[in-house]
């Protein structure tokens, strides 16, 4: 087995073995960390990485989340601990990771 030598591979060696998981309370860190290219509702110019999006409440959790205007990318993320890791700090930093490898 290949050991990692950086933060990426860590990442991607850590995605080839994923296991899906239930979502913490209080994370958002998929709402907060990669960027969404498409509109959607009240933010017509999609969202940008890094950037909380206006639809998440104070529990951080998605006030369109079982409705229609939901993005399609929101509603088939699933939580998993490859992505997600053990904190919304580790789960931000590994979906950034992520989105830098994406551009």
């Amino acid at each position: 087995m290949r050991r990692p030598t950086n933060d990426r591979q860590r990442v991607f060696l850590s995605l080839q073995g994923f296991m899906l998981m239930r979502c913490r309370s209080e994370c958002g860190a998929c709402c907060v960390a990669p960027s969404i290219a498409g509109a959607l509702p009240g933010m017509p110019n999609g969202k940008p990485a890094g950037v909380r999006c206006i639809h998440l409440d104070d529990l951080s959790r998605c006030k369109l989340f079982g409705m229609p205007e939901r993005p399609s990318l929101c509603a088939q993320f699933q939580a998993e601990e490859s992505v997600c890791g053990h904190s919304q700090q580790e789960a931000l930093e590994r979906i950034r990771v992520l989105e830098e490898l994406t551009r």
